[in-house]
């Protein structure tokens, strides 16, 4: 007789078996990925969960989802699964499913609508897994590039636009500069963006553009070390901004360039970002400053209980 399947949430003891989890399906082990998702947790409870099931006491597989509210355009909370793991003994026994469901309920808990999450398109398994719990493709691109320097452009060539960190002093001139973007007041976002940027365990960068001593852009990103399975550092640009009255004069580019030139002191590979595949303004900016398709897929799904509503974008 199988014993029943618990779930409880994620704790520090935990990270062995996660780690050791993990490496059974990876090949190595991913140690300093997940210590860091935990001590995230611990600082911004808000910022995340993770679960692990258990089964005759042992754990048997986890799960952690970030929550995500304002992160590539997105207009309200979702989760993003970004690692899940089974025990190789456990595999077909429900133990997914499981960690999956009590991801969803805390998730529901914090206002969150769906879920997403990606993975690489060659992984039958996981694909099937999500497609068999009611995941659907997203409206969503991922698009990637190296740490390459940008591609000439003639309009911008001979052109300096200073940039520089963001500091606490920004704030509120980014989110006047977001609102006339939007037409949304997102401070509780940026102030929590920027304390994460500011915060000592968070390998984040948040850059500014001006001119004439006014904020006419913003950037901001993030080094991962494995989430989706990613066996490599890969810095995350998730939120970018230029005011609409400065379009056209290379402040988005001052800033991507900028990113490039910070992350080559660390050991990111490449940069990833997400757009919707409605955004046609951004993925033309993107395409012209060497993005390309990435050999991922972002999939969806309403979570439960909230399902009659509209999907965010």
């Amino acid at each position: 007789m199988t014993e029943r399947l618990t779930t409880r949430p994620l704790g520090t003891p935990d990270l062995d078996v996660v780690v050791a989890i993990d490496r059974e399906r990876c090949g190595r082990a991913r140690r300093e990925f997940y210590a860091r998702r935990m001590a995230g947790l611990a600082e911004e409870p808000g910022g995340g969960v993770a679960v692990v099931a258990e089964r005759s006491g042992r754990v048997a597989g986890f799960a952690f989802a970030r929550v995500l509210d304002g992160e590539f355009g997105g207009k309200a909370p979702v989760g993003v699964i970004d690692a899940i793991g089974v025990h190789t003994k456990a595999l077909h026994q429900g133990v997914a499913t499981g960690v999956l469901q009590a991801l969803e309920h805390e998730l529901a808990g914090r206002g969150a609508r769906e879920l997403r999450t990606q993975v690489e398109w060659t992984d039958l398994g996981l694909a099937a897994f999500f497609a068999r719990a009611g995941f659907r493709l997203a409206p969503r691109l991922v698009l990637e590039r190296t740490l390459e320097r940008l591609p000439a452009d003639d309009e911008t060539a001979g052109d300096e636009l200073p940039v520089r960190s963001m500091t606490e002093r920004d704030l509120k001139a980014i989110v006047r500069l977001d609102r006339k973007v939007t037409r949304r007041d997102r401070s509780a976002y940026y102030a929590r963006k920027l304390a994460e940027a500011l915060r000592g365990s968070a390998i984040r960068m948040a850059l500014v553009a001006e001119q004439g001593g006014r904020l006419t852009g913003f950037l901001m990103a993030r080094v991962e070390l494995g989430e989706f399975g990613r066996t490599d550092p890969t810095a995350v640009l998730d939120t970018i901004a230029v005011d609409p009255d400065d379009r056209g004069e290379g402040i988005g580019r001052a800033l991507l360039e900028q990113l490039l030139l910070n992350l080559e002191g660390l050991r990111a590979e490449r940069v990833v970002t997400e757009a919707d595949w409605r955004e046609i303004p951004l993925l033309a900016f993107l395409a012209r400053t060497g993005f390309s398709n990435s050999q991922r897929l972002a999939f969806v799904r309403p979570i439960a209980g909230v399902a009659g509503q509209r999907p965010g974008p």
